[in-house]
């Protein structure tokens, strides 16, 4: 509900009940703070607007804070200049899937504050998270919001009941409809995908596709040492990446840890190698664009003996399993994370 704190006066509860309803019956017309992109998916990254249309009666916006609901993991925030960013974090009243396992909590409030935005200006507060498959199409998440201001505030947060007309609300918490995720096409898998390297078998080179704006991205492929010599895999390249590492994975004490393979993997004679989820993998950082399902990007495999191979990674949609399974149903990330990605 829209509330008023008064500079250097008595708590709120002590407050005289006219000093409080005024900026109550005022709040729909003074103030407002809704979020640009009103639909998401299952299953999904969800990039977060919210946009500020108005101060608090011709006072400026000092602190904006965002709730994030149950069913919403992962979720990170962007910095703004000139405000100060503070997260908090909590427990998840369940286990969500991600990359990796599971995660059991995360953050749950988003708060930009020390800023001023006048009353007579717009001004947008972003987050990225990722929407779980808790919500089918047809269903709406409400993200409450907090407006403070240099005089009093408002809360945005009032849900509507079974029925009942938003537009009955004078504080409407901002709303995100679910829709269903377009179709992607699977990803091809081509001849090409294969490629022999002296005694080697390169096979099927996939990547998952990325949440808007990842700067990670996890590559898979199997190799098969056909020789009776030994070789070592030892780096990667993506066209878009900045660079290519081969990471492991480990669990300890229920914990997901990843880390760099140091000096490669060797491929014994005869032996093979599969790099895929939840498992030995690539990785790739500092992405220059995004990767989408259906499309093939170019790279190479290095290795010991063989040396640099070009190969072509085929992109299959996040979450993805495999490199024709779609996104729904496997294991998803937390938007924006460097162990969440791959």
């Amino acid at each position: 509900m829209p509330y008023a704190r008064m500079p250097h006066a008595r708590p709120r509860a002590a407050l005289p009940a006219a000093l409080v309803v005024l900026p109550l019956l005022a709040s729909a017309a003074s103030a407002h703070a809704v979020l640009e992109r009103k639909e998401a998916s299952p299953n999904a990254a969800y990039r977060g607007v919210v946009q500020i249309m108005h101060g608090c009666d011709g006072r400026p916006t000092t602190r904006i804070s965002v709730t994030i609901p149950e069913g919403v993991t992962g979720a990170k925030p962007m910095p703004k200049p000139g405000w100060t960013l503070a997260t908090t974090r909590s427990a998840y009243a369940k286990p969500y899937p991600s990359f990796h396992g599971t995660v059991t909590e995360g953050v749950t409030t988003i708060t930009w504050s020390g800023g001023s935005l006048p009353d007579d200006q717009v001004d947008e507060f972003t987050f990225l998270a990722r929407v779980s498959d808790d919500f089918a199409p047809g269903a709406t998440i409400y993200f409450p919001v907090e407006q403070d201001c240099s005089e009093g505030g408002y809360h945005w947060s009032e849900v509507p009941a079974q029925g009942q007309d938003t537009r009955a609300l004078k504080s409407p918490a901002p709303a995100v409809r679910i829709v269903a995720a377009k179709a992607a096409a699977p990803a091809p898998v081509k001849a090409e995908t294969e490629a022999k390297a002296a005694a080697l078998a390169i096979e099927t080179p996939w990547l998952r596709a990325t949440p808007g704006g990842a700067k990670v991205a996890g590559g898979y492929v199997t190799v098969r040492n056909t020789g009776s010599e030994p070789d070592r895999l030892t780096g990667a390249t993506l066209a878009r990446a900045g660079r290519g590492e081969i990471h492991s994975m480990s669990t300890e004490n229920g914990v997901m840890k990843m880390a760099p393979v140091e000096g490669g993997l060797p491929i014994a004679p005869g032996g093979t190698v599969a790099l895929k989820p939840g498992g030995l993998h690539l990785m790739f950082l500092d992405l220059t664009d995004g990767l989408r399902a259906g499309e093939t990007v170019s790279g190479t495999l290095t290795f010991e003996r063989a040396g640099s191979v070009p190969v072509t990674f085929a992109v299959a949609p996040i979450g993805a399993q495999g490199p024709t399974q779609q996104g729904p149903g496997a294991a998803v990330p937390e938007a924006g994370s460097h162990a969440h990605h791959h």
